[in-house]
């Protein structure tokens, strides 16, 4: 899972020529395939590292990466915020990345049978648009009846993903539950990036999302005793090469492809991520790490893909500004 943009300001460099249609395609495969590895990144991390240790590591990397990159092109005032800005996207950065990734992050971890697998988490991730409509009516705001159709129908398949069955292909159900929350805490701070006084700057807002969230990352972890008696070089090669892809693909390539759609593509198109990233990620998982992939799954996992589709077929949200929804939303940061 990764933050997103708050606004649909351009990317680094802001041409002016129109954009070729290979150039958006591009992009949203990039978006489509890192996004959606993400989850399987995770698994491979946490099978070495510490899961909120890992977390907190990809984000403060990604983030002064970032924030060295717009000092760098932008100058000494590139990330000059006011105090109501600096507090708004950290408190968006903890509620995304702490509470979003770090959930997920955690269900996916632990030993085999108890943790999630990959493909499930993104399916389980994926009712975040859900989420965010019910969060827009409680505050006001009137969907059509066709986006509260969706709803429901994605609510029926998070039951049928979730529902014990029995056999030996059951959902582990407190780490489903667990990324369930993630999504809760994912979907609020989506929706409060776009009430609250964010930086105009969505790169300068996720740097500073990025900091907080790994910073609330690594107090928990510190809190949770992770780092009690782990020696880096127990790690295996396997995770530090999965950790520096998340960093590196998930946070840093995926979200500036993401940022310049933003403003270069119809949204309508762009939303698209939200019901493509579970299908790679179900595929990635079954083809790489054979997860299992049940009739259980195929079920739950289409309905809850299906009543997302209708949710970002039937809202055309405008361009501007874009809701911070991951998937949301991400991260920014991933996915």
């Amino acid at each position: 899972m990764s933050s997103r943009p708050t606004s649909a300001t351009p990317a680094l460099d802001h041409p002016a020529a129109p954009t070729r249609p290979a150039l958006i395609w591009t992009a949203l495969v990039l978006v489509y395939v890192l996004w959606g590895s993400t989850y399987l990144g995770i698994r491979v991390a946490v099978e070495s590292l510490p899961p909120l240790t890992s977390a907190a590591l990809r984000f403060a990397a990604a983030g002064a990466v970032l924030a060295l990159a717009l000092r760098l092109r932008r100058g000494p005032g590139a990330l000059r915020v006011d105090r109501r800005q600096l507090g708004s996207a950290a408190l968006v950065g903890v509620l995304l990345l702490a509470g979003g990734n770090g959930l997920v992050v955690l269900a996916e971890s632990g030993p085999e049978g108890t943790a999630l697998p990959s493909g499930i988490a993104a399916l389980l991730v994926a009712t975040v648009p859900l989420l965010v409509v019910l969060l827009r009516t409680a505050g006001g705001d009137r969907p059509r009846p066709w986006t509260f159709a969706g709803v429901a129908l994605g609510f029926v398949g998070l039951v049928l993903l979730v529902l014990p069955s029995g056999g030996s292909g059951s959902v582990p159900l407190v780490g489903a539950l667990t990324v369930v929350a993630g999504a809760v805490s994912w979907s609020v701070g989506s929706y409060l990036s776009g009430r609250i006084r964010m930086p105009d700057d969505p790169f300068v807002a996720t740097v500073y999302e990025m900091v907080a969230g790994a910073a609330a990352l690594a107090v928990i972890a510190t809190v949770r005793g992770e780092l009690h008696g782990f020696s880096p070089a127990e790690v295996t090669g396997r995770s530090w090469a999965a950790l520096v892809y998340l960093m590196v693909a998930g946070s840093l390539v995926a979200f500036t492809a993401y940022v310049w759609l933003l403003a270069h593509a119809p949204i309508s198109l762009v939303s698209t991520y939200a019901y493509v990233n579970p299908a790679v990620a179900v595929a990635l998982g079954a083809l790489l790490v054979a997860e299992p992939i049940t009739a259980q799954v195929l079920l739950g996992g289409a309905v809850i893909v299906a009543g997302v589709a209708v949710v970002v077929s039937t809202e055309r949200p405008r361009r501007s500004p874009a809701p911070a929804v991951e998937g949301a939303a991400p991260e920014a940061a991933r996915r």
